[in-house]
């Protein structure tokens, strides 16, 4: 299997610093399991960006305001190269850092669930409907659990038991 995974960091301000990105080799075994079984030869890009550019990425392809977590730009190129190129993810370092602490995951966690659903997004799967988010949210499941992390789609004990006593 030869997958070349170029993870970029490209974030603005001083204070995003403190969203803490994984290191280039967490986005490899992430984007590895993601692509075991799947895919043999590929190469993607992973791409940390601030609000702003994630802003400006988010308004621009898919016409809505504000930052998000991660964006998937699938690869579109019909001559043959080296490695069949897959294409690009986005994410967004503070989203991603907000949203684990506001969902009171681990940080490592959530990058490792946006990375492989950005990735499995630039596999041809979406949300968009019922049972393409059952599949998709199957698939992120199955793959996060073989990396020992836990269901992204479970509600933390913590907050369960806080919800319970309200």
């Amino acid at each position: 299997m030869s997958v070349v995974v170029d993870v970029q960091y490209a974030l603005e301000e001083a204070s995003e610093e403190d969203a803490r990105p994984p290191s280039r080799g967490q986005f490899e075994q992430w984007v590895g399991a993601v692509l075991a079984g799947r895919l043999t030869d590929a190469e993607l890009s992973v791409r940390v960006v601030g609000e702003q550019e994630s802003a400006a990425l988010n308004l621009a392809y898919r016409r809505k305001p504000g930052s998000t977590n991660v964006l998937s730009f699938p690869a579109a190129i019909p001559i043959p190269l080296d490695l069949p190129p897959l294409g690009d993810i986005v994410i967004c370092a503070p989203v991603v850092g907000r949203e684990a602490l506001e969902q009171g995951k681990a940080p490592e966690a959530h990058w490792a669930h946006m990375t492989v659903h950005g990735v499995l997004h630039l596999l041809g799967f979406d949300h968009q409907t019922v049972a393409g988010a059952r599949e998709m949210e199957g698939l992120e499941q199955e793959i996060l659990a073989g990396l020992a992390y836990p269901d992204p789609y479970r509600a933390p004990a913590a907050r369960n038991e806080s919800q319970e006593a309200i």
